[in-house]
């Protein structure tokens, strides 16, 4: 709260208790006749209800800055709150940039001594494999004949076909 403000309510107070005094006194002046006395109550009447509309102007003003000051605190806090949104923004876009790029790692393929060997006995001549840019068909790719696989990874020589064909990319 304004030290304005609070002077203004307090003093603005303090003179309307002071008033009732003044306005008492006139009230006991009228009731005996004595207009000297009436008079000169009314015009402390008059002085401490000025003193009041004083206190309740100056009150006044210290609420509307008051009133200023929060709405000037009210905007700070509300330009932190975008500028913490925006950061929170930038963070969640560089993590989503980084997980994009993780998604695109190329990936490395090692071929073992053994793999080198089998490669060599089973040479593949087909190179119109555009996923990958190498050759990667096997003997029964060429054939266009399905292959079923065990689980554990070898041939099966299974001669029951199905209409399903399992693609994977990498």
């Amino acid at each position: 709260m304004n030290t304005k403000t609070m002077e203004g309510l307090v003093g603005a107070r303090t003179s309307m208790k002071i008033l009732n005094t003044p306005f008492r006194v006139f009230k006991e002046a009228r009731r005996r006749g004595d207009t000297a006395t009436m008079e000169r109550a009314m015009g402390y009447v008059n002085e401490y209800r000025d003193k009041a509309d004083e206190y309740k102007a100056k009150a006044d003003e210290g609420m509307e800055e008051d009133a200023k000051a929060a709405r000037e605190q009210e905007k700070l806090e509300q330009e932190k709150a975008i500028q913490r949104r925006r950061e929170e923004q930038k963070e969640l876009d560089a993590k989503t940039e980084e997980s994009q790029a993780s998604d695109r790692a190329e990936v490395i393929v090692e071929v073992s001594e053994e793999g080198k060997i089998l490669l060599k006995e089973n040479p593949v001549t087909d190179t119109n494999n555009s996923d990958y840019g190498d050759s990667t068909k096997t003997t029964a790719d060429r054939n266009n004949e399905p292959v079923t696989y065990t689980k554990t990874g070898e041939v099966s020589q299974s001669e029951q076909t199905t209409g399903i064909s399992v693609s994977v990319s990498v």
